[in-house]
């Protein structure tokens, strides 16, 4: 049997349409799916499904509404969840879990270490206080292409020497990162990068420039509300964000996903981690493939993945 972990997908992985199919054909899923929308005080299965009637709906761009901090981070942990289930309920378990970002409140719900409401609560609240922290100082993020860690490192501290702020965001594999910083700051850091070799600079949608110095008011905000948190020790280790390493600790947990918030995330190092402790295929449960795709960028093309966020996905996995 291999020695299989799940992940977590974070922002950007969300799609109109997610998560229907397994309403349709599932009463445990259909379950969560409604109580969700109880938990939440707004039908969130409307928008992932696509037919709620916000105003970007009506307008045809559906996508507008998941794209939402506020809503998109919840809709991606509740998928989350909903898989995870379904794949315990085929005996199918982590030896290990991990998530990107958000994602990493699904990993901690796979672990046994988060209820499934308390997470859609503080998620709720996280994206709240990230959206609100991107309106009250704007920024941007970009993906680099092709350099090294270090030397878009340097970039980023060299720019930031000269004003504003730019820095790491997402180690996501080798040879991608993502910035994030003041708009200004981050061009200025792009156009250097493009200057040093890097085969692309490519900037986000996004409504903040997450996991950086300019969302502090979020993390100082969120800080109170998870320290009252209810954690639970995990059943299996959870790689965290923060440190790249594995824990089973609720109160390091806690403290790490404060941090979270403004800290990197070092996605690339905990594959390697995780690899190195004896990880040797991955699930990716909830919406899309973008970390299988940096499983294999990272580790190795060969390294067996499969995905979990459909029906006939969950059900071909065995």
């Amino acid at each position: 049997m291999p020695e299989t972990a799940f992940l977590f997908p974070g922002q950007g992985s969300q799609f109109v349409g997610m998560g229907k199919d397994l309403y349709d054909a599932s009463s445990p899923a259909r379950e969560m799916f409604n109580r969700a929308d109880q938990v939440l005080g707004f039908s969130v299965t409307e928008r992932m499904f696509g037919s709620g009637t916000e105003d970007e709906i009506k307008l045809g761009d559906e996508a507008a509404a998941l794209r939402q901090t506020d809503v998109g981070q919840p809709a991606l942990y509740l998928l989350s969840c909903v898989a995870a289930t379904l794949l315990a309920e085929k005996g199918i378990r982590p030896v290990a879990t991990a998530g990107h970002s958000v994602g990493e409140y699904g990993a901690l719900f796979a672990a046994g270490s988060l209820s499934f409401e308390d997470g859609l609560r503080i998620i709720r609240l996280r994206g709240q206080l990230m959206a609100a922290a991107g309106r009250e100082r704007p920024g941007k993020m970009c993906a680099i292409i092709g350099l090294d860690d270090e030397v878009v490192e340097r970039i980023c501290r060299q720019v930031s020497n000269g004003g504003g702020v730019v820095v790491p965001a997402n180690y996501n594999a080798p040879g991608q990162i993502v910035i994030s910083g003041d708009s200004t700051a981050v061009e200025s850091a792009a156009n250097v990068a493009s200057g040093e070799g890097a085969r692309k600079a490519v900037m986000l949608t996004v409504s903040g420039a997450f996991h950086s110095p300019l969302v502090e008011v979020a993390q100082s905000a969120l800080e109170n509300e998870l320290k009252q948190l209810n954690i639970s020790a995990p059943e299996c280790p959870v790689y965290l964000n923060v440190t790249a390493r594995p824990s089973q600790d609720p109160a390091e947990i806690r403290d790490r996903l404060i941090e979270q918030i403004t800290a990197p995330v070092k996605w690339a190092q905990s594959l390697m981690e995780m690899h190195a402790d004896g990880v040797t295929s991955y699930i990716e449960v909830g919406a899309g493939r973008v970390l299988s795709g940096l499983v294999k960028r990272t580790l190795d093309r060969k390294t067996p993945t499969a995905q979990a966020g459909t029906a006939a996905e969950i059900e071909a996995i065995i």
